[in-house]
């Protein structure tokens, strides 16, 4: 049996002070970062996506930043593909990945190797659900997806149309839900030898960290990076325009809604957004957390303590 090779996950909600943390952790331990972010693969999204910045990096190596065009579609088949090339990119200059982000979904699908390959697809299904979508409206299909998958429909939110009709469909075609079949691949122990790090922190400084990202958001020129990429021809049925702060700031521009108006669903929404996460990250197995609040807010105690758990583990020496 070959030896597992070692893997670092350090995730979290939005706005916990994760790319810092991973950016300091790789300089210790000889790591390079794999992003784990469903926006920050996209090019021109800098703002936004609060994408970490090349003088930021501090001569870290990044992998899935800036990867993508806008208009190309990127989801978790392609994440794990483009991050397992770049996880023997990592190997061969034997350093160690560190994958970073807050897409609980993504990590969970690299570190245990999950099969999302789809299997056939119907696509008169696929049409008549996104007609129905379309004329009825997210909520209507969420509704139909919770009658017969609620464990999905809990899972996924009602605004993710894509992810819902995959999992209708996958019922149709299956008779099986779809949840219950991730649920077996969630089963599967990963083939890496890993410590899975979640960096949290107590709800009200979460929150409070949370305005006050968007606020700066705003104020380094989030609407003129939405204007640009609008004058570009993104619109808001690419996925990736349907992100947070993108698809606020595009009802701005068109008139839908004030940008103060704009400004409070983007906090409101990502409050949300951490909550889920979090949520997310309760489920999982295998996690170790790290709550700011015990470490007195330090970093560098945050690090002492995950470079000594990574020793123990013997994921480095």
């Amino acid at each position: 049996m070959t030896e597992k090779r070692p893997m670092v996950i350090l995730t979290g909600p939005t706005a916990v002070g994760k790319t810092a943390l991973s950016i300091e952790l790789a300089k210790k331990i000889n790591g390079s970062i794999i992003s784990a972010d469903s926006m920050q693969v996209y090019r021109h999204m800098d703002i936004g996506s609060a994408k970490v910045k090349p003088e930021e990096m501090n001569g870290v190596k990044h992998y899935l930043i800036d990867e993508f065009e806008p208009d190309e579609e990127f989801h978790v088949v392609k994440f794990v593909e483009r991050a397992k090339e770049h996880l023997e990119e990592i190997y061969a200059e034997e350093k160690i990945p560190i994958i970073a982000g807050g897409t609980g979904f993504y990590i969970q699908a690299l570190l245990y190797d999950i099969d999302f390959t789809e299997q056939e697809c119907d696509e008169a299904y696929r049409a008549e659900l996104e007609q129905l979508a379309a004329e009825k409206g997210a909520h209507y299909l969420h509704n139909m997806l919770r009658e017969v998958d609620p464990a999905s429909a809990d899972a996924i939110h009602a605004n993710n149309i894509k992810r819902v009709i995959r999992a209708l469909e996958f019922y149709h075609l299956s008779g099986k839900r779809i949840s219950e079949h991730n649920e077996k691949e969630r089963e599967k122990t990963s083939p890496y030898h890993f410590a899975y790090f979640v960096l949290t922190d107590e709800r009200s400084h979460l929150y409070a960290n949370i305005d006050k990202r968007v606020d700066l958001m705003i104020e380094q020129g989030l609407v003129d990076e939405v204007q640009k990429l609008k004058n570009m021809g993104f619109h808001r049925d690419m996925v990736s325009m349907q992100g947070l702060g993108y698809k606020e700031i595009l009802d701005y521009l068109d008139g839908k809604t004030t940008l103060e108006e704009a400004i409070y669903i983007i906090k409101r929404e990502t409050r949300h957004f951490a909550k889920r996460q979090l949520t997310w990250f309760r489920r999982e197995r295998d996690v170790i957390w790290l709550d700011k609040q015990a470490y007195d807010y330090q970093d560098a105690k945050i690090l002492d303590s995950m470079i000594n758990i990574l020793k123990e583990k013997t994921i480095i020496n």
